[in-house]
């Protein structure tokens, strides 16, 4: 059985099972269509990423220089796959013969798996790291936009993970470590191409800067480990939403345990 599967068994009347494509159209509290929240997120992504792009501080060709541009970019994206999950008709003929789900299925739970520990992280980093350091830039001249981009993004993912019915697992952790790895490896290649970010400099984030390895990997280091830590509070977010929603149920339900042994 694959990383993406559940085994099936009891636990207190409750059988955990493979995830369906159902339980990604549905939320956890089941009265709720999930569109009355991934349009709004939709809505709110592609509204912010039009404003950013139009306030821009530098060449519009630099807009995707910075790591806040990266997970709006997949928030967009999480939400679009999101919402053609739940109004697409499932269809047996699309299902994956090896992980049994659809491949807009599982292209969404990776989004999904993605956007919401690097959200947790960009609001993190921006307001713990880059707002208290030295050589601080305006990275959002505009106050609201800046709110938008390192503050309400976490809280429109929040939405989604506490909202959702399907499963968050602890397996998956890897799937924003990778995301975040291509974004090291491209602040690399930047560098020794020789790229300067709007204002001039050599480095894209004054805390990033390849000029001095030993404190850039520091700070890499110990980022990697708060994405890790953000995917842990997800997977533990998911857990206890779903042990709400048993507990709300009359019938036995879906035991979404993240933590659980997987293969």
């Amino acid at each position: 059985m694959t990383q993406w599967a559940w085994r099936a068994r009891s636990c207190g009347g409750c059988a955990r099972a493979e995830p369906t494509t159902d339980e990604f159209r549905r939320c956890c509290f089941e009265r709720i269509s999930p569109l009355y929240w991934r349009i709004p997120i939709f809505l709110w992504a592609l509204t912010v990423i039009s404003w950013s792009v139009s306030s821009f501080w530098g060449p519009v060709e630099m807009f995707l220089l910075y790591m806040t541009h990266w997970g709006l970019l997949m928030i967009v994206l999480e939400s679009a796959f999101g919402i053609a999950m739940c109004v697409k008709k499932p269809s047996i003929e699309l299902n994956d013969a090896t992980f049994g789900l659809p491949w807009y299925v599982k292209t969404y739970w990776v989004l999904y798996n993605i956007a919401i520990p690097v959200a947790f992280l960009i609001t993190v980093f921006y307001w713990g790291i880059l707002k208290s350091s030295k050589q601080l830039h305006n990275y959002a001249p505009n106050p609201v936009l800046d709110i938008m981009l390192h503050g309400i993004n976490s809280v429109v993912m929040m939405v989604e993970l506490v909202f959702s019915g399907h499963p968050s697992r602890l397996l998956h952790i890897m799937q924003p470590l990778f995301f975040a790895l291509a974004y090291l490896l491209f602040t690399v290649v930047y560098y020794y191409a020789g790229g300067q970010d709007p204002w001039g400099n050599a480095f894209i984030y004054p805390v990033i800067d390849w000029s001095k390895p030993e404190q850039t990997m520091v700070v890499v280091t110990l980022t990697a480990l708060f994405l890790a830590l953000m995917h842990l509070l997800v997977v533990a977010v998911a857990s206890a939403r779903d042990a709400i929603c048993r507990r709300l149920r009359t019938t036995a339900g879906i035991y979404n345990d993240g933590f659980g042994d997987e293969s």
